[in-house]
């Protein structure tokens, strides 16, 4: 490796999410369709080292074993019988904990670098059998931009990418663990006020089954919601993958920045926000 090798880790957007039962291996089966935020996108770094090392920009971000960075290099070293000699530094765009999918899109990432810089020694069928083992989103981030996500995220079939929808997305300064929602997904109820049934726009059902144990803890999150749900500009609004960010589908000309502004104005002024459109035909 002459130089710095870059790749993109793009967001990823639940337009659906519904969640089937919980498996005999801990996991939940799921159907969900997926697409990608290509703009908003985390920034992967490999440089040519003695000895691995990683470090990210974000202090938040655990530089461990469990991190899924450091996971699939671990994986992949394991499946090419190689040891990989890089400095891996991350540049982090995607907020931690926010169901975007930052952690997943990061660890497809790294295994789709590292077989570029092992010149395709494993290849992307290989690729996503690693992906499918360090975790349930991650396979999706080696597909194509719209997928229709089964099983418990390894199953991956890919859909005509629905219309590109421009969008607002809002997150307070907490995370949400994914396990956590999970964990509690069976025995949670309905916050009455609360719209949780599924919203229809351009052909498109959006709906999400965590929401109800996600905003049974974080009820802010479900103020948020039913708050961008009154809003002229908004067409529709959900909860992101298991949280803690709320995406709302903007009408047309609407101007994402100023209902941003009110946003934290009237609700939290320590509000994180990104507005663009999310990938589609």
């Amino acid at each position: 490796m002459s130089s710095t090798h870059r790749i993109q880790a793009p967001a990823k957007l639940n337009l659906s999410l519904r969640v089937l039962g919980r498996r005999d291996d801990g996991f939940h089966d799921i159907e969900s369709l997926m697409v990608r935020l290509p703009k908003l996108a985390d920034e992967l770094e490999f440089s040519e080292a003695a000895k691995f090392s990683f470090s990210c920009d974000d202090p938040t971000v655990p530089g461990d074993e469990g991190n899924l960075v450091i996971k699939a290099l671990r994986a992949y070293e394991a499946a090419a019988q190689t040891e990989c000699r890089v400095a891996i530094h991350l540049k982090k765009s995607i907020p931690h904990g926010a169901g975007l999918g930052g952690g997943s899109s990061d660890a497809a990432a790294t295994l789709l670098a590292l077989d570029q810089l092992h010149d395709g020694k494993l290849g992307i069928s290989r690729l996503i059998e690693l992906a499918a083992g360090i975790g349930s989103d991650v396979p999706f981030f080696l597909g194509d931009a719209a997928v229709r996500v089964s099983g418990r995220g390894e199953r991956l079939e890919s859909v005509e990418p629905p219309p590109a929808l421009p969008v607002l997305l809002l997150k307070p300064s907490f995370g949400v663990p994914t396990p956590e929602a999970y964990r509690h997904w069976l025995d949670s109820h309905e916050i009455p006020g609360i719209r949780y049934a599924p919203q229809i726009i351009d052909g498109l059902e959006l709906v999400n089954d965590l929401e109800r144990p996600v905003f049974a803890k974080h009820r802010f999150l479900a103020e948020l919601k039913q708050w961008l749900l009154r809003r002229e500009e908004v067409r529709a609004a959900l909860l992101c993958g298991s949280g803690s960010t709320i995406f709302a589908v903007l009408h047309a000309g609407a101007d994402a920045a100023q209902l941003a502004r009110c946003a934290r104005h009237e609700l939290d002024p320590a509000l994180w926000h990104w507005a663009g459109m999310s990938a589609g035909a």
